[in-house]
């Protein structure tokens, strides 16, 4: 019985979550319009919000370890759900996530991220997206802060295996910022799929920062232990289990671009 109730809360919470993105769409739409901090103060008041009602609707706390940065930097997170997106962001000051370009068509959500200074790439087309990417982060398409990269790509659930993405390599490489890992548990209490979210406290945690300049295969296997490395024993502490796995090698062979 107490599954059924807190999937029932869990599709209420689901229900109310996109309404509330509708009305604050509509209701800030001018504002966005006329400027592009209007987007994106919209979209950290929505994060905010939607943490909010996580708390009390389906009895998901969260806390953060680590400190989040302040200072110019590209942020790499594990990526499990919806959720992580909306927690990093309001967690830091100038935040732009590279997004997939589908999400642009995304009603009201392609449109305020995208005026935040997100900036989309076309995954599909590996070479050239990296190099389009580039061309968008470099030309200043969104404001200077922390840019925010998902390296595996996609969302991946908790113990899942996906290999790093020369993409991350590629713009640590031409950036010249130091990179700060974020490892997650947020899976295990709000899945890549269905309506069910566990209660309990999603952990995201900033790990010690990686230097610009080493080697780009040295930095993605670096970045790929510590953020599955902190990540699987998050999902550990949070219950889940993990499966043993051995890291997969990093894509890049040499120059990405």
């Amino acid at each position: 019985m107490s599954y059924a109730i807190q999937w029932l809360r869990s599709l209420l919470f689901s229900i109310v979550m996109y309404i509330l993105m509708a009305v604050m769409g509509i209701v800030f739409l001018p504002y966005a319009l006329i400027h592009p901090r209007g987007a994106a103060n919209t979209c950290l008041w929505y994060s905010r919000a939607v943490i909010w009602l996580a708390g009390w609707m389906i009895g998901l706390k969260f806390e953060v370890r680590g400190t989040p940065p302040t200072y110019g930097c590209m942020i790499a997170a594990k990526h499990q759900s919806f959720m992580d997106v909306m927690y990093i962001y309001q967690l830091l000051p100038r935040p732009r996530f590279i997004m997939k370009r589908l999400l642009l068509y995304a009603p009201i959500l392609g449109f305020f991220a995208y005026r935040a200074g997100c900036i989309p790439v076309d995954r599909g087309k590996k070479g050239a997206a990296i190099r389009d990417m580039l061309a968008r982060v470099k030309s200043g398409d969104g404001a200077p802060g922390q840019l925010c990269i998902y390296p595996q790509g996609t969302r991946v659930g908790p113990g899942a295996v996906m290999p790093y993405k020369k993409g991350t390599a590629a713009l640590y490489a031409d950036l010249k910022q130091p990179v700060v890992p974020v490892a997650t548990n947020v899976g295990v209490f709000w899945p890549k799929r269905g309506v069910y979210r566990k209660p309990g406290t999603a952990v995201f945690q900033f790990l010690d920062p990686i230097p610009a300049g080493i080697g780009l295969r040295p930095f993605l296997h670096q970045l790929e232990v510590a953020v599955e490395g902190a990540s699987d024993a998050l999902a550990r502490e949070a219950g889940f289990t993990v499966p043993v796995r051995t890291a997969t090698p990093p894509e890049v062979e040499g120059p990405p671009v």
